[in-house]
């Protein structure tokens, strides 16, 4: 079990993967707006989405947990 994690503070602008969904290392997963500028997350290593933890819309802080995988 892994768990993908916000790389910095910024408003959830994209969810691109559901509950379910097979996920390569790599893949973009989230996209964060921080300062208009949008900054992809990746997977850091391939699973099944297990969890999502944020919605669209919701403000994270560095080292909040986004997603997790299995």
């Amino acid at each position: 079990m892994s768990q993908i994690v916000a790389s910095m503070a910024g408003n959830v602008w994209k969810i691109a993967v559901s509950v379910g969904d097979k996920v390569g290392e790599g893949q973009d997963v989230v996209i964060l707006e921080s300062m208009k500028m949008e900054i992809p997350i990746a997977a850091e290593s391939s699973g099944v989405v297990k969890h999502i933890y944020v919605q669209e819309g919701d403000f994270v802080n560095e080292g909040d947990v986004l997603i997790e995988l299995e």
